[in-house]
């Protein structure tokens, strides 16, 4: 398949058959299961998916991409922006009895962290997700508090998937090959997460981290006074230094107050 690597899309096509085979290996695809590929391309994962799966679903940004996928007998080629894909009607139409789906890609660099929070929408109906990104997001996504990693992505993510990094994928195995280190990150939903309502928390975690150099007070602290019965907090350390669960808890705290 012959195909100029677009810039605009963010396009650098996986080519190492050894990677390949590892993050099949950690994908461990089996015959029968509802699968989506994000961003097949060249069908570099896409093939070796297909056959251990029987059939797998794909979304290609790429027309002229999308147009020579449609060509093989096993896949379903979705041509559209997967920003604008809605996951839980895929799940409705794909998944059969266990109602889930598994979620793979290689996702564009430039557009990986709207993709990641856009499927938080549809994580009820996600049995996992494999992404190949750059490794300093993933880096970012599985940090530990009291670390320079540690951020709003950290929070947002950990809150609702148990996350690990599976595997580091050289720029080399790429072409072009990228200016940045890649790795694979393993997100699976966690089974009963902490209910609250993602707006408020994305909002606290977004307060907290814009002065993430400076003590809470400064930042969360002012956002609180505006609310009405704040729920005990400690305003005296950085945002890096809350852990997840108290984040997780604040915001409960703060919708059972009936803040909006």
């Amino acid at each position: 398949m012959k195909h100029i690597p677009r810039k605009r899309f963010g396009q650098h096509f996986l080519t190492d058959r050894a990677i390949i085979d590892a993050i099949v290996d950690a994908i461990a695809p089996a015959a029968g299961q509802a699968m989506v590929e994000i961003g097949p391309g060249l069908a570099a994962l896409t093939q070796p998916l297909a056959e251990r799966l029987g059939r797998l679903t794909v979304i290609e940004l790429d027309r002229d991409l999308a147009q020579q996928l449609q060509a093989h007998p096993q896949l379903r080629v979705i041509q559209a922006d997967v920003l604008k894909v809605d996951f839980v009607q895929l799940a409705a139409e794909d998944a059969g009895p266990s109602g889930k789906i598994r979620v793979v890609g290689n996702l564009p660099y430039n557009i990986s962290t709207p993709i990641l929070f856009h499927l938080l929408d549809a994580v009820d109906v996600i049995a996992d997700q494999h992404f190949m990104l750059q490794k300093e997001v993933i880096d970012r996504m599985v940090a530990q508090p009291a670390t320079s990693d540690y951020g709003r992505l950290s929070v947002m993510l950990q809150w609702r998937y148990a996350m690990d990094n599976v595997l580091f994928v050289p720029p080399q195995s790429f072409d072009p090959p990228p200016r940045v280190d890649s790795a694979i990150v393993r997100m699976v939903p966690r089974v009963a997460p902490a209910v609250l309502a993602p707006a408020l928390l994305s909002e606290v975690v977004r307060v907290a981290f814009s002065q993430r150099r400076k003590l809470l007070r400064h930042s969360l602290g002012k956002w609180l006074e505006q609310k009405q019965h704040v729920p005990p907090f400690d305003l005296q350390r950085r945002a890096e230094e809350v852990p997840v669960a108290e984040y997780v808890a604040l915001t409960q705290a703060l919708e059972a107050a009936g803040t909006p």
